[in-house]
């Protein structure tokens, strides 16, 4: 007696194929002027630096790690996910994506409490506050944010010696772990930030529409600013995480069901 069972469904590349080289090929030109740009512009004026210039210099860095890995994206996606550069290789371009993404949410965090300080506190505490103060912040962040990502370097990103996928996760076998430590980092290198700077302007706002003395074009420019940050997260960060950890957990579903129809489907053709 045989029976047919559906095996395990797999996911089309053509897609990703098509749509991704263009769209990064863009995004690396566009990014590659803009962010250059932007750093010129501080770097000449470092004299003049400003405490919070320390924090945007460095998310221009973030920027920068992050797009010269991705040619080496656009070949991948453009060969139909095939990785022909390494396991290590493979691990690099990763974490320089992780760094990008989770340094920006730090410096971005870092930005809004500046800003708090600034307007909430400015007799208090930023006369104590110096660029030096600034740079040693922006030192912890990018380790802070390092330590958060060593973890994922030792999940596998290829599997066997000839070319195939980079993962931007891991592979299906560690895909359970690599779950738990998913949840564990987003609770830490997003939603701890998130919290921190959806407070610091919340209450900025609270204070300026409080005070009747306050000028208009800083209660704007305020307003501005928070409804900035809120679109940031809720278009680039929110769904990515989301997603993120959906995506992760329906493939330790999806094992889990191909682990039992598996056997099943083996025993039952033996009949």
């Amino acid at each position: 007696m045989t029976m047919n069972f559906t095996s395990c469904p797999r996911v089309s590349n053509d897609f990703s194929g098509r749509f991704l080289p263009p769209v990064y090929i863009l995004v690396f030109i566009v990014g590659l002027v803009a962010n250059g740009w932007g750093l010129k512009s501080l770097l000449h004026n470092w004299k003049k630096l400003k405490i919070i210039n320390v924090f945007l210099f460095n998310l221009g860095l973030a920027d920068i790690l992050y797009l010269l890995s991705l040619p080496f994206l656009v070949v991948y996606y453009f060969m139909g996910n095939t990785w022909i550069f390494g396991d290590v290789f493979c691990k690099i371009t990763r974490f320089c994506f992780n760094l990008n993404l989770y340094g920006s949410i730090g410096f971005l965090s870092c930005i809004s409490v500046y800003r708090y300080l600034a307007i909430v506190h400015p007799v208090r505490v930023m006369g104590r506050i110096t660029v030096l103060h600034s740079v040693g912040i922006s030192v912890l962040v990018w380790l802070l944010v390092s330590i958060q990502i060593v973890p994922d370097m030792f999940f596998s990103k290829t599997f066997g010696n000839k070319p195939g996928k980079c993962y931007d996760t891991t592979h299906k076998i560690y895909v359970k772990d690599y779950l738990t430590y998913s949840l564990g980092w987003t609770l830490t290198g997003f939603c701890i930030p998130f919290l921190i700077a959806l407070g610091c302007y919340g209450h900025v706002i609270v204070v300026l529409c409080r005070t009747n003395t306050t000028d208009k074009v800083l209660k704007q420019r305020s307003l501005r600013l928070l409804f900035i940050l809120i679109v940031l997260y809720s278009v680039c960060y929110i769904p990515y995480h989301v997603l993120k950890n959906l995506n992760l957990w329906s493939r330790v579903l999806l094992n889990q069901s191909c682990a039992v129809s598996g056997p099943m489907e083996s025993t039952l053709l033996i009949r």
